[in-house]
């Protein structure tokens, strides 16, 4: 049996913007997922249907508090060391360091948050994994500039990922740039900011949004080398292939859409530069890509490695339309037959992970690094308080093997970070009943409850598997 390499990262991921809280304390200024309500308003203002730009008196923000991790890190930083992470990806909050986006100089007051959290890693020998951008563009930055459709956009991200490069420099050497780039085709409030006018070409709007983002990435790529040559940057995917629905070949031309959909960005961080296939899903579109003079040399900056998430597999067929998909994921899916799937609908496919670190490996030439992966479940105590998740050690553990069998094809892979280590708001619904976590948070979807945190039967199992470098699955 082939085992993990020895330095392999182990551990687990977090949000700013779904764990944090605290969404008006320390300076920090309002972002684009403190404007998405829970409940039935919630999709509208995600997919920039609605603009949403003042909160509500009578909606429920699940970001306002989260899970408090603003106030609670050391404990929750302590849970992940007792577990035996080496690793801990989480994300900074760019209002924090910028509260409006455009100012000169950062704050401090952010600065000195996150130097905490950083440093409270380092005293456990967790290595820090840091997105600079995870879904939360700062408010001002839609409301005065329309966010990433302006190039403007490029300086402001550029100026932020330098203030965190040179502050939390000898803190954290893994960074990525943008979380799950490719949502914001699928989410572009959420994803990117992104706001439509009625009649506008919002493919237009989107991937030219994409290029100043992906222009964006590749100046903090070069920016992080420049001040640290050890500095390790990746781009971030959310991943999982498409599969043909039937061998129609229709079906298979769909799938093969469908995935390039989503690899777009990754070909362009990961390769240099734009792929041939762009030029006519443009022209498709009535895209028109509008560069500076020096883009595609600046784009020839490319990530050291190519990080990802993965939940499930998805079907495509030349008939699938909004009637025959799947709702449970902003990536729309036809139901996979041969598939189980968990409680909000996602296929349960380990070995589409594997299939997914083959095609990316087999793509790119570079390390993979696995940091998004879990089983979203209702979670109920019993009787003695106890959270017996076994459904979720039986997901993760058929998902290592699968990971451990792409190292056996001769991927080389950085390391594993499981989705919502300790539970939080969902990003696709707004729920907490939606669970990922190894530790219980005593949260209800309407935000009542202690946030008490409690150790599942999940925490003891991952402490086992880490502890044998994940040569103990039982």
């Amino acid at each position: 049996m082939s085992s993990f390499p020895q330095g392999f990262l182990w551990g687990g991921a977090l949000a700013a913007n779904q764990s944090e809280g605290a969404y008006q304390e320390g300076g920090k200024g309002l972002t684009t997922v403190d404007m998405i309500p829970h409940g039935a308003g919630r999709m509208p203002v995600k997919l920039g249907l609605e603009k949403r730009f003042q909160l509500r008196d009578d909606e429920f923000y699940p970001s306002h508090v989260a899970i408090d991790f603003y106030h609670r890190y050391k404990e929750d930083i302590a849970l992940m060391a007792e577990m035996g992470f080496s690793v801990f990806r989480t994300s900074i909050a760019w209002s924090r360091l910028y509260p409006n986006g455009d100012e000169p100089f950062p704050c401090e007051a952010g600065i000195a948050f996150y130097r905490s959290v950083f440093e409270e890693c380092k005293k456990y020998n967790i290595e820090p994994l840091v997105t600079l951008c995870h879904f939360d563009v700062p408010m001002h930055l839609v409301t005065e500039y329309g966010s990433w459709r302006n190039r403007k956009m490029i300086d402001f991200f550029t100026r932020y990922a330098r203030t965190c490069f040179e502050a939390f420099d000898g803190l954290v050497k893994y960074w990525l740039t943008f979380n799950e780039i490719n949502i914001m085709l699928h989410s572009p409030f959420s994803g990117a900011g992104l706001v439509f006018e009625a009649g506008e070409n919002q493919d237009q709007v989107k991937y030219q949004a994409a290029h100043h983002e992906l222009v964006a990435s590749a100046l903090a790529t070069k920016i992080a080398h420049e001040i640290n040559p050890d500095n390790q940057v990746g781009c971030m995917l959310a991943g999982g292939n498409f599969y043909p629905y039937s061998c129609k070949p229709e079906d298979v031309w769909t799938a093969l859409e469908k995935d390039r959909e989503n690899l777009f960005f990754i070909d362009v961080q990961a390769r240099g530069a734009y792929p041939a296939y762009s030029a006519r899903v443009f022209r498709e579109k009535g895209v028109v890509i509008v560069k500076d003079p020096g883009d595609d040399e600046v784009l020839k900056n490319t990530v050291d490695f190519v990080s990802f998430s993965y939940y499930a597999s998805r079907c495509a067929s030349a008939e699938m339309n909004t009637n025959n998909t799947s709702a449970a994921n902003v990536v729309k899916s036809l139901k996979n037959p041969y598939l189980e799937a968990s409680d909000w609908g996602w296929g349960i496919d380990p070995l589409g992970l594997r299939i997914t670190m083959n095609m990316m490996y087999d793509r790119y030439q570079k390390p993979l690094f696995l940091v998004e992966n879990g089983l979203g479940a209702r979670d109920e105590p019993d009787a003695s308080g106890e959270i017996n998740d076994d459904y979720r050690i039986d997901y993760l553990r058929e998902h290592i093997k699968a990971m451990r069998d792409a190292i056996d094809d001769g991927i080389p892979l950085i390391g594993y970070t499981t989705w919502g280590c300790i539970d939080l708001v969902a990003a696709s619904t707004g729920e907490m009943s939606k669970r990922y976590g190894f530790v219980y948070v005593d949260r209800d979807d309407e935000g009542n409850g202690t946030l008490a945190r409690t150790r599942k039967k999940s925490f003891w199992w991952y402490k086992k598997v880490i502890a044998s470098n994940g040569a103990d699955l039982a």
